[in-house]
């Protein structure tokens, strides 16, 4: 009998998962799990169910059936302990969702100090080498709006990387922003994933797919259609319905 360690356990899994919006059924019996260090890249057409998924992970959106493990333990329903599960998922949205009246300082270290309970001058100190890392140190004492949108969201991935997550989820970082901001904030989730971060990304962005994912999964309709690494997807897609998709981006 093999013993398993928690390097075997993955980070996050789905088993068997469905979601009903009213009469809509966008998750169908989704399956799927997340290896330590993995950088899984979701992609598909709009309404395929990614972002859904995606916010199922911390139960941001409830679901019908299945269950949603991390490191093995099942989500909780509610309370303090899924608030404590939820501190250790690192979530990037496409709205910055930052603090408007606070600096950026306050922004990145609110959360270790009232959540983690860090004291101030250590989270501050965590901040600002965060901030560095993200390219940002310049920007502490600014509010958002002082702040370009690829800044804000830099920001917002160094607010969730001061929580210490065990993973990130990323849905859609990119798709608010204008051209030019888009690639910054790409650059600095490729070196997330370079430093051995446990990623879940939702992106319409192929290059970042093909360059970054050990892992690409296709959804559609509500259902995870095909899956394989970004060799394997992006030049022999097994499906019909990931030939279209592949096909249909192919001109832009």
């Amino acid at each position: 009998m093999t013993q398993h360690t928690e390097q075997d356990t993955p980070v996050i899994e789905l088993r068997h998962v469905d979601k009903h919006f009213g009469d809509l059924h966008v998750l169908r019996d989704i399956n799927l799990s997340v290896a330590r260090g993995e950088v899984l890249v979701v992609i598909g057409p709009s309404g395929s169910g990614k972002s859904t998924m995606c916010r199922t992970i911390n139960r941001l959106e409830t679901i019908d059936s299945g269950e949603v493990l991390i490191e093995g333990v099942p989500l909780p329903e509610e309370g303090r302990e899924l608030a404590a599960m939820r501190a250790e998922l690192g979530m990037v949205f496409q709205s910055f969702n930052l603090f408007a009246h606070k600096t950026i300082l306050e922004n990145v270290t609110l959360g270790p100090i009232e959540v983690l309970g860090q004291d101030r001058a250590s989270a501050e100190k965590t901040a600002r080498e965060l901030l560095a890392r993200v390219g940002v140190a310049e920007q502490a004492d600014k509010v958002p709006a002082q702040l370009s949108g690829g800044q804000q969201q830099r920001v917002a991935i160094a607010r969730s990387l001061a929580m210490r997550p065990k993973a990130m989820m990323f849905d859609e970082p990119t798709s608010a922003l204008d051209p030019e901001m888009i690639n910054e904030v790409l650059d600095v989730m490729v070196e997330l994933a370079r430093g051995g971060m446990t990623m879940v990304v939702v992106t319409h962005e192929m290059g970042f797919a093909r360059r970054v994912a050990d892992r690409v999964v296709f959804m559609a309709d509500g259902r995870i259609v095909e899956e394989g690494t970004p060799d394997e997807f992006f030049d022999h897609p097994k499906t019909d319905r990931a030939r279209e998709f592949l096909d249909s981006i192919k001109g832009h």
